[in-house]
C-alpha cells in the first residue's frame, strides 16, 4: 500500500461518518501521488498525516430566541485548518445541511484554494445548521449575535478571517461584525465581506462569479476558443450564480438556466439578470418567480439544469449537484467546457467522465478561488487603511485567476498531466503549503 492509500484509510478509519471530507481528501491525495511519490522527505515529516488533521476544531451550540420568544438552540463550528501559510481565511456557512464533516472537507478544501491565489492565507471554515430562510431580520441577528459571543474568542485579524458562505451574506456579515466589536472593542479587518461603510472591498460581492468567468475565459484561449456566443448553462441563482451570468454576459456568452433548491429555469433568449437580482436580492424569492414574471420561460421542479444542451457549464449551488448521469449528459449534448462556481459541486465520477472525454475542467479549488482572493485583498485595504476603487480590485482579481490558471496549468505539464486540471490545481496548491510545512519543522 502506498503512503497516500495509508494515509486514506486510516482517515476514512478515524473519520467515521463524514462522506464529504472523504471525498475531498480521496480527490486532492490521489491526484498528488505524483509529485508525492517523488520526494521522500513528505513521508519522512509525516507531512500528509498533518496536513489532513486540521490544527483545531471548535464546537459550540448557538442559543437564540425567535420573534414569539420561543428559545432555539443549533450547532456552531469553526474548523481551523492550516495555518501553515497564513492565518486561517475561510467562510460561514448557515444551512441547514451543516454538520463537522462538511465544514472539514469545505476547510480542507480551503488549504489549497488560499494557497493558489498567491496571497498569505491559510485554511479554515465554520458555520452552523440554523436556516436563515423565512427568518426576520431580527431573528437573524439575535442568532448571529450568540453565534459571535463564541466565536470571538477563536478569531482575529492576525489569527483567523472568517467571511460568508451560503447563508451568510452583507446583512449577516454586519451583526456578526458589531458583536464582534461590542465584545472586543476593537475595529479591525477580522471579518471580509462587509458594507462599503465599514471597511469593505469594492467588487467582493461579484468577485467568486466573475472570477470564475475570468479563469474559464482563459482556458478557453488557451485551448483556441472564447466564451462569445456560447451556450452557457448556470445552476444556483445566489451571489456566485448571478455574478458568473453577469460577466460572461458581459463577454458575450449566452446564458440560458439558473435554479435554486426548488427548482430551475430555461430561457432560451437568454436570462434577464436586472429580474432574477429583483427577486433574489432584492424580494429574496425562488427562482420560480422568474417564470411567472417573463413569458415563455419553462420552470422545472426538482433538478434537471444539465439535461439543457449546452457549450459551457457553469455550476454555482453546493456540493455535489452534478453526478455521473448529469455528467453523461452534458457530453452527449455536446459540452466541452465546465468550470466550478461551487465548493466541490461535481462527484468523483462525474469528473473522471469529463476528463476520459478531454472536456476542459477547471475544478472549484481554483475556479472558485475568486472569492477567497479579493476577501484578501480586502484584508490588505482594512491593513493599510486604504480603499481601493472597483477597478483596481477586478484587475487584482483578474490577474491573480489568469495567474491560477497558470500555475495549474504548468503543473500538470510538469507532471505528465497536460490539461488536466485537478491534477495540476491540486500540486500547485500542495507545493507552496508543503514546503511552508517543511521550513517550520513539526508542528
Amino acid at each position: 500500500m502506498s503512503y497516500v492509500d495509508e494515509v486514506l484509510a486510516e482517515l476514512i478509519k478515524k473519520n467515521p461518518g463524514e462522506p464529504e471530507f472523504h471525498q475531498a481528501a480521496t480527490e486532492v491525495l490521489n491526484s498528488l501521488k505524483p509529485i508525492i511519490e517523488k520526494d521522500e522527505r513528505y513521508q519522512k515529516a509525516g507531512l500528509l498525516e498533518r496536513l489532513v488533521e486540521p490544527e483545531r476544531v471548535i464546537m459550540f451550540r448557538v442559543p437564540w430566541v425567535d420573534d414569539a420568544g420561543k428559545v432555539h438552540v443549533n450547532k456552531g463550528y469553526r474548523v481551523q485548518f492550516s495555518s501553515a501559510i497564513g492565518p486561517y481565511k475561510g467562510g460561514l456557512r448557515l444551512h441547514p445541511t451543516v454538520n463537522l464533516g462538511v465544514i472539514k472537507f469545505l476547510g480542507f478544501e480551503q488549504i489549497f484554494k488560499n494557497s493558489l491565489t498567491g496571497l498569505p492565507i491559510g485554511g479554515g471554515k465554520g458555520g452552523s445548521d440554523f436556516d436563515p430562510k423565512g427568518k426576520s431580520d431580527n431573528e437573524i441577528m439575535r442568532f448571529c449575535q450568540s453565534f459571535m459571543t463564541e466565536l470571538y474568542k477563536y478569531i482575529g485579524a492576525d489569527v483567523d478571517v472568517p467571511a460568508g458562505d451560503i447563508g451568510v451574506g452583507g446583512r449577516e456579515i454586519g451583526f456578526l461584525y458589531g458583536q464582534y466589536k461590542r465584545i472586543t472593542g476593537k475595529y479591525e479587518g477580522v471579518l471580509t465581506g462587509k458594507g462599503l461603510t465599514y471597511g469593505g472591498s469594492l467588487a467582493r460581492t461579484e468577485a467568486t462569479g466573475f472570477g470564475l468567468v475570468y479563469i474559464v475565459d482563459e482556458m478557453l484561449k488557451a485551448a483556441g476558443k472564447s466564451i462569445k456566443d456560447q451556450v452557457i448553462t448556470i445552476s444556483g441563482s445566489g451571489n456566485v450564480a448571478i455574478y458568473a451570468c453577469q460577466k460572461a454576459q458581459e463577454l458575450g456568452g449566452k446564458v440560458v438556466t439558473m435554479s435554486d433548491s426548488n427548482g430551475w429555469v430555461y430561457d432560451k433568449d437568454g436570462i434577464d439578470l436586472a429580474l432574477v437580482k429583483e427577486i433574489k436580492e432584492v424580494k429574496r424569492g425562488r427562482i420560480k418567480e422568474y417564470a411567472e414574471a417573463k413569458p415563455g420561460v419553462e420552470y422545472h421542479e426538482g433538478k434537471g439544469v444539465w439535461s439543457v444542451k449546452c457549450d459551457i457549464a457553469l455550476p454555482c449551488a453546493t456540493q455535489n449537484e452534478l453526478l455521473a448521469d448529469d455528467a453523461k449528459m452534458l457530453v452527449a449534448n455536446g459540452c466541452y467546457a465546465v468550470g466550478e462556481g461551487a465548493n466541490m459541486p461535481s462527484s468523483l465520477e462525474a469528473i473522471d467522465i469529463f476528463l476520459e472525454n478531454k472536456i476542459l475542467f477547471a475544478p472549484a479549488k481554483a475556479a472558485n478561488a475568486g472569492g477567497v482572493a479579493t476577501s484578501a485583498l480586502e484584508m490588505s485595504q482594512n491593513s493599510q487603511r486604504l480603499s481601493w476603487t472597483f477597478e483596481e480590485v477586478d484587475a487584482k482579481l483578474h490577474d491573480i485567476m489568469v495567474n491560477i490558471y497558470k500555475e495549474m496549468s504548468e503543473a500538470a505539464k510538469e507532471y505528465g498531466y497536460e490539461n488536466n486540471f485537478v491534477v495540476g490545481a491540486n500540486i500547485a496548491g500542495f507545493k507552496k503549503v508543503a514546503e511552508a510545512m517543511l521550513a517550520q519543522g513539526i508542528c
